[in-house]
């Protein structure tokens, strides 16, 4: 060939003539069969991803993106190698079980600034070991089950939620590593004694207030009130019935004092010994 003659080869001709030692053509079907599951794989990927959400892969990690979409419920075609779920700034009112259970490599899950109220018992079933990050702040949580994040290991954020503040919040959050950047933003906007209302719920556990014992306070009332009102109506049920049969012996003794009989007078004494 000369020097000025250019000749042109698709390219994996090309990169066949750069391997001499293997035949063109088997060089040629590998290239295409190589090919052929790349876009298999970049199909399975495209397919995987939510239509309202955004994928990526950000160095090995599955980055998927669904903030601000206007979703009212969690998406359930997620990739299964999501490493980071991104869902804050939505409509989603609540977390069903097993929300994420094939989400066996997710680490962070951010739920912030939805409209959250209520959370399933299994709903982080799956994901318990490797979530370091989960965010629920900013939603309309006031109750959580205890089972739901009992077995999180990662941080946790549940700052700026009307929580309930009452004896079992008290025990779950004793279990959870919350995050201590937002630990302060947690308040009591309702609570099992009034003056707590609205105070940081840190601030009244460090004063010493323990809401368990508060409840145990007001059991032990209520089981007093209960025992002392059924004490009254046993007392008032026997007094009633020895003077109701009083009234009734007194009677009968006036009967038979009004009949002449030795018999009678038997009975009126016998009458007037238990009297």
């Amino acid at each position: 060939m000369r020097n000025s003659e250019v000749i042109f080869y698709p390219m994996h001709v090309y990169l066949c003539k750069m391997h001499p030692a293997e035949p063109t053509s088997r060089c040629i079907d590998s290239i295409f069969n190589r090919g052929l599951l790349l876009l298999f794989f970049q199909f399975q990927f495209i397919v995987s991803c939510p239509k309202s959400c955004q994928c990526s892969d950000n160095s090995g990690a599955m980055v998927v993106q669904c903030s601000s979409r206007d979703l009212e419920e969690i998406p359930i075609d997620l990739p299964t190698d999501t490493v980071s779920l991104k869902l804050d700034a939505n409509k989603i009112q609540q977390v069903p079980n097993n929300a994420f259970k094939d989400l066996n490599y997710l680490q962070e899950l951010d739920l912030s600034k939805n409209s959250i109220e209520k959370i399933e018992l299994s709903a982080f079933k799956g994901v318990s070991d490797g979530l370091r990050l989960l965010d629920l702040s900013g939603n309309q949580i006031q109750t959580i089950p205890k089972e739901a994040l009992a077995n999180l290991k990662g941080k946790i954020r549940l700052s700026n939620n009307p929580l309930h503040c009452d004896c079992s919040l008290q025990e779950m959050l004793r279990e959870l590593n919350l995050d201590p950047d937002t630990v302060n933003d947690i308040s009591c906007q309702t609570s099992v004694q009034e003056e707590y209302v609205g105070k940081p719920l840190i601030q009244v556990l460090d004063s010493g207030i323990n809401f368990c014992n508060i409840h145990h306070r007001t059991t032990d009332v209520a089981m007093f009130i209960t025992m002392f009102g059924w004490f009254t109506m046993v007392i008032t049920y026997v007094v009633y019935y020895v003077r109701h049969n009083q009234e009734d012996a007194r009677r009968h003794l006036e009967y038979l004092k009004s009949l002449p009989s030795t018999q009678i007078t038997k009975d009126f004494d016998t009458i007037s010994t238990v009297l």
